[in-house]
């Protein structure tokens, strides 16, 4: 019998994603930040910790709040109570309050970091990178979430992104809110992004009397 028209037997592919959490990551709960910033501060990490309550604050996706420029909350002496950006995948701007523990380690990063000469508010440390890029910055969250405990797999820096405005929405049920914090054109989009579903929509709707 010949051997030519058998099928041809390939080895099998391993799956991408296999052994890894995916889908939505999961924002962090007001105690997991509290946890963090206190890690962060008994370890004296003034840029990760400054780093950390601007992602939060901010609610940026990583790549624009890796790019934020020393210009884009300060000016002259007091750091800005407000900052807004064009964001990298819209094209948008994006405007974001910078709350007074935010301002603070700001403050305590600025007086560390060569202002004169940084661009960048998150200088890189290679020649090749003004900045910290979106993998170092992944890897930094990471790094944050399992010093308390958590799975890392689980978060990612998107949970960063989520974790205000999940509070928010929480707290009022005001999804236009959180689109326009999140700098959403779609409410669809915010809708997906915050993994709103029935139960939620009626948690709301038991809080409401007529």
């Amino acid at each position: 019998m010949s051997h030519l028209n058998l099928p041809a037997i390939r080895a099998k592919r391993i799956s991408w994603n296999k052994g890894h959490v995916i889908g939505q990551k999961s924002p962090l709960l007001p105690k997991h930040v509290w946890a963090i910033r206190v890690r962060l501060e008994l370890a004296g990490k003034l840029r990760d910790l400054a780093l950390f309550n601007m992602a939060i604050d901010s609610k940026l996706r990583g790549c624009d709040l890796v790019r934020l420029h020393v210009a884009d909350v300060y000016s002259a002496e007091p750091v800005k109570d407000r900052a807004s950006i064009l964001q990298c995948k819209t094209g948008q701007p994006a405007r974001f309050e910078i709350t007074d523990g935010t301002r603070t380690s700001l403050r305590d990063w600025l007086d560390v970091l060569d202002r004169r000469r940084a661009a960048f508010l998150w200088p890189g440390r290679l020649h090749d990178w003004p900045h910290i890029g979106t993998r170092q910055y992944a890897g930094l969250v990471h790094e944050w979430v399992a010093s308390i405990g958590l799975e890392p797999s689980a978060y990612g820096t998107h949970s960063l992104r989520r974790t205000k405005v999940a509070q928010i929405y929480r707290k009022t049920g005001n999804l236009r809110v959180v689109q326009l914090l999140l700098g959403h054109t779609k409410m669809d989009s915010t809708v997906r992004y915050l993994g709103v579903d029935l139960e939620d929509a009626l948690t709301v709707s038991e809080g409401v009397e007529i």
